[in-house]
């Protein structure tokens, strides 16, 4: 049986020293490494190791209990959450680290939400029980209030062969009806209990949690023996199948190799094969087994492996490949950004294509260039993630980078509908495009629809200009923000027999996007965080008015002895600079942990605006290109109606605010 299990905890709870417990008592390691030592198996880039914190998830591969287990190490700070959440989608199963002296922290719930999320089922260990100040009773009262009531406590309740105490069997019994009646028929009968307990593990209807001191390695090897008897999977049913992979990340070596660790759940893969990606069909070159640092050049692997595969140019993270194909998707977003400082003997075009590497590995960076300000802007978590990719960029390229401040991340909407018309043609291109904008749901992101008659437009045109509407970032025309929240429809389109090329319907589509922003009401958004703060008591009164000035939404502070916690929404532009001021007015009491909740219309939209200095005109273009006398010529955004070749509702709008427009004039006039 083959096992993917993950480890995940927030910040300083241990994990990585739990994890080199369970790799000792496995039999995988013949001593525990340490951080502080700086030899920990799985802390393998130099940055991790001269830190002390997991950056990169990482896998170790061992065999227990019969059973091949592949464990991930992912990172615990919160600036390196999408690296983390990658790792989530190939789980089998997750373990759950935490600090019976912090207690659940915000990045811990933030951790839960997500695994509920991708439906992972999951395991806890609280550690660091032979701290001073430690609690487990207290954390696990805190973890089922604020994580879950079906934690299920197996401390000193499971036994070596997987019998339960008493209390654990009612409370396993509690959930399967079958199993209440033998209760109080039969009694109680290990495997019976067992199988049940598996099931509901498996389910997510049961959390078991047991605690220790993964330091002195007490705990850890009860633990690993309850995961070796409650965790199974079933990938030898899905070996004869059809093959099928999701990739969890993208690494180079120090060859300059680009890999491609896949977690293949169904069927084999063989070096030399070509499988079908989103992209189309990809030749694998080389399969690796990894374990750690090392690793080991195999002809073939099967379902429930996780394996390395060069060969695979256009697989990004998170794509399922084989027999089914899919572009990726994740939930965690950077809430700021920050531009790229490089020297000036550094052409954009080599900083863009190192910078584009690393945005391989980790695609939340969201690489742009700005033609508008002629410079490189990159999407980041916090400051220790910017610290982290300036000293990549010099161990990789020998290239000296240092960045701007961060700036809020914000986005862009439209509040009304609005129209839009491309074309596109040089001498001997074409290809003519109109949409609708509409605004949709907040949260929803970019969608498409089509009103255009495949007798107007064939179908596989139309299937090209949906692809263009979604391969590209547009831009909002307020600052160049990401735009979210509009529904884009496709009101016609025509090509052209002998010119049109499947690059023309992009470049008219992105300039028929853009035009239609430029006449669009637009909205600026903003995130709202929830946020979580701790400080001493005595400093509430003048916490309670700085959340005020906030414009926090805040709930009454809950007092906890000398200390007091208030949980409640800001907008991140106010809360993000505020952990500093915390500490200090609470002498470094005070901690400050937020997550986004949601993006909300901007306050401050004029003040952002006017600071941004946008020039909507000098980015993404909005004119259009029409040819005449064997010549194209440029026609401005606010003209290309009366060039357009088709008729449509675009245009028939268009002109309709043309006269309005007109009318507003003679009215201002008289």
């Amino acid at each position: 049986m083959k096992k993917t299990i993950g480890i995940l905890a927030h910040v300083d709870a241990g994990k990585t020293t739990f994890s080199e417990q369970i790799l000792y008592h496995a039999h995988a390691l013949r001593a525990p490494g340490r951080v502080d030592h700086k030899d920990a198996f799985l802390d393998i880039h130099p940055l991790e190791k001269a830190r002390g914190i997991t950056i990169f998830s990482d896998q170790a591969r061992f065999e227990y209990g019969g059973d091949t287990w592949y464990w991930i190490d992912t990172p615990g700070h919160a600036d390196f959450s999408s690296e983390m959440e990658r790792a989530l989608s190939i789980l089998d199963y997750a373990v759950l680290v935490v600090s019976c002296v912090e207690g659940v922290q915000s990045h811990t719930e933030t951790v839960w939400r997500l695994l509920k999320q991708y439906g992972v089922p999951v395991f806890l260990f609280f550690n660091k029980t032979d701290r001073a100040g430690a609690d487990p009773d207290a954390v696990l009262r805190r973890a089922r209030e604020r994580l879950s009531p079906d934690i299920l406590d197996l401390r000193g309740a499971f036994a070596q062969d997987g019998a339960l105490s008493d209390e654990a069997a009612e409370v396993v019994a509690a959930g399967d009806e079958a199993l209440m009646d033998a209760l109080f028929s039969t009694g109680y009968e290990r495997g019976a209990w067992l199988a049940s307990l598996k099931r509901q593990v498996k389910a997510r209807a049961l959390f078991p949690m047991m605690a220790g001191s993964a330091l002195r390695g007490e705990g850890v090897g009860e633990f690993l023996n309850m995961l070796s008897l409650l965790t199974d999977t079933e990938y030898e049913r899905h070996a004869a199948e059809p093959f099928r992979a999701r990739a969890a990340k993208v690494r180079f070596d120090g060859q300059g190799n680009r890999l491609v660790y896949l977690k293949i759940t169904a069927g084999t893969l063989s070096a030399r094969e070509e499988i079908m990606t989103p992209e189309g069909p990809a030749k694998v070159n080389e399969l690796r087994a990894v374990n750690g640092a090392k690793y080991q050049q195999i002809l073939s692997a099967s379902a429930g492996d996780v394996v390395a595969a060069a060969g695979l140019p256009e697989v990004k993270p998170g794509d399922l490949v084989g027999a089914v194909c899919e572009k990726s998707r994740f939930y965690a977003a950077p809430l700021m950004a920050s531009r790229v400082i490089f020297p000036a003997d550094i052409h954009p075009t080599r900083m863009l294509a190192c910078l584009r590497q690393l945005e391989e590995e980790e695609p939340m960076l969201g690489v742009s260039w700005s033609e508008a300000t002629r410079s490189i802007e990159l999407q980041v978590m916090g400051a220790i993630q910017l610290e982290i990719i300036r000293e990549l960029v010099k161990e990789r390229f020998g290239i000296a980078v240092d960045f701007g401040p961060c700036r809020v991340r914000y986005l862009e909407t439209i509040a009304a509908p609005a129209y839009g018309i491309g074309h596109y043609e040089p001498l001997r291109h074409y290809a003519e495009v109109h949409l609708r904008l509409d605004p949709a749901a907040r949260g929803s992101g970019i969608s498409f629809a089509s009103e255009c008659h495949v007798d107007d437009l064939t179908l596989n045109w139309q299937r090209l200009i949906e692809t263009h509407v979604f391969e590209y970032a547009h831009k909002g025309a307020l600052i160049g923000a990401p735009l979210t929240d509009v529904k884009i429809t496709l009101l016609a389109g025509r090509d052209h027999l002998k010119h049109t090329e499947g690059g023309d319907f992009r470049e008219a589509t992105y300039r028929a996007i853009r035009n239609a922003l430029m006449r669009a009401r637009g909205v600026l958004l903003e995130p709202v965080c929830r946020f979580e703060l701790r400080a001493p008591a005595d400093a509430m009164g003048r916490v309670l008015g700085d959340l005020s000035r906030m414009r926090a939404d805040a709930r009454p502070p809950v007092l906890d002895g000398e200390e007091m916690l208030i949980e409640g929404e800001a907008p991140f532009a106010r809360l993000g600079g505020y952990q500093e001021e915390l500490a200090a007015l609470s002498h470094g009491r005070g901690a400050l942990a937020w997550r986004l909740d949601h993006y909300a219309p901007c306050e401050d939209a004029e003040a952002v605006i006017a600071e941004r200095h946008y020039n909507p005109l000098a980015d993404d273009t909005p004119d259009s290109v029409f040819c005449s006398h064997g010549a194209g010529f440029t026609v401005a955004w606010d003209k290309v109606r009366d060039f357009a070749h088709l008729e449509s509702e675009a245009t028939r709008e268009i002109r309709n605010e043309k006269k309005e427009d007109a009318r507003h004039e003679v009215g201002h006039h008289l």
